[in-house]
């Protein structure tokens, strides 16, 4: 199994990114959070990887951290969340307001990520709770995204990938460019959206 890959970093592509190492590409799917910390393309960058494997695919996903990885594989260690929701999850909300959110039984919090209704938000509580304790949470990244030529074509793809419609994901970046600006980098504009869209706007 896979468990690290060092290389070189030849697209970004959220939610997915491809790394060269050693010459074999692979493409791995990264939530947002790790997204945020990835370097400039042509640079090398180390991911933490958990592997999936499939009777018709080998699926990696990526993380910036040990930390972020297990958070990861708590998720989808809970009844009816998959790879693909606790992705999500990692996506729409850090490893802290997540610990937050269970530890307060937020469930308008948890239920505001696609994918998650109130019965799913409620079993995340209750199973999250119940381990002896969430692995240690990792710091919120806080520097600016990568340079993208086209910012908020990156905003809407990611957005549909989190299960947002096109046409929500289109309005959501129209929100967010009015209120982080044009050339506001990618995290920037990602949480304005997210925001918007939690709020109906």
């Amino acid at each position: 199994m896979i468990g690290r890959l060092n290389g070189l970093l030849l697209e970004k592509l959220p939610p997915q990114v491809l790394l060269d190492v050693n010459g074999v590409g692979y493409e791995v799917d990264v939530p947002m959070t790790t997204y945020y910390q990835l370097p400039a393309l042509g640079e090398r960058c180390t991911l933490h990887i958990h592997q999936l494997v499939r009777e018709d695919a080998h699926l990696l996903f990526g993380f910036a951290s040990r930390e972020e990885r297990e958070t990861f594989r708590q998720l989808i260690k809970v009844t009816g969340i998959g790879a693909r929701i606790a992705l999500a999850i990692l996506s729409g909300m850090n490893a802290d307001e997540l610990a937050r959110a269970v530890a307060t039984e937020d469930i308008k919090r948890l239920s505001s990520v696609p994918g998650i209704g109130k019965k799913t938000a409620e079993r995340l509580v209750v199973e999250l709770r119940e381990k002896v304790k969430l692995v240690q949470l990792y710091a919120e990244a806080d520097g600016t995204s990568a340079p993208a030529l086209d910012v908020r074509g990156d905003l809407v793809s990611a957005l549909v990938n989190l299960g947002y419609k096109a046409a929500q994901a289109e309005k959501a970046a129209d929100v967010a460019s009015q209120r982080a600006g044009t050339d506001a980098p990618f995290e920037l504009m990602f949480r304005e959206a997210l925001k918007g869209l939690r709020s109906g706007a």
